[in-house]
């Protein structure tokens, strides 16, 4: 399915191929990536579980997001919310609007499904970009402070300032 198409991008479902090119473009920018991240997206794509959506920049593979329409995870679980997970562009695709068409499309779908939204964005400076952009599309955390390895960090817990330390926020859909 094609979300959204102009003169250079293009918003679509992921095909297996992607999974391919955006594993090598994450390579090469000096990220610790693996396949199978997307093929387990691509999987829960057939089976229902998920749309997993990419963005194509000029016939390249530039960015990716994916939407549970209901997740079992973080403090929404099992309330029927959609949540948005490894949303992603490449280095080299950066700032061209591709993220924030991404993120249009995903809302746009999550508002299929229900009236909020939610997300988690990891603590540490290299998700800053993701942070800010989160905050001036309007989400907001939900109260339930950090959390790490899945769960929420209590007060005075140790923890290692790496992707598993995580807030999350949620948005109202119009």
């Amino acid at each position: 399915m094609v979300y959204y198409r102009d003169k250079e991008l293009i918003i679509r479902d992921m095909i297996p191929a992607d999974a391919l090119a955006i594993t090598d473009g994450e390579i090469a920018q000096g990220w610790r990536q693996t396949i199978e991240k997307y093929e387990r997206r691509l999987r829960d794509q057939r089976d229902g579980k998920c749309m997993a959506i990419v963005a194509e920049y000029g016939g390249e593979a530039a960015g990716y997001i994916h939407v549970y329409p209901n997740s079992d995870d973080g403090p929404f679980a099992g309330m029927g919310y959609p949540e948005i997970i490894d949303f992603g562009v490449l280095e080299k695709f950066r700032r061209k609007g591709i993220g924030g068409r991404l993120m249009d499309v995903a809302e746009t779908v999550a508002a299929e499904y229900a009236g909020t939204v939610f997300l988690c964005v990891g603590l540490h400076s290299g998700y800053g970009s993701a942070q800010r952009m989160y905050a001036i599309r309007g989400y907001v955390p939900d109260g339930s402070g950090a959390w790490y390895n899945g769960r929420v960090l209590e007060p005075g817990a140790a923890c290692q300032n790496d992707d598993e330390l995580v807030l999350y926020m949620s948005k109202k859909l119009l």
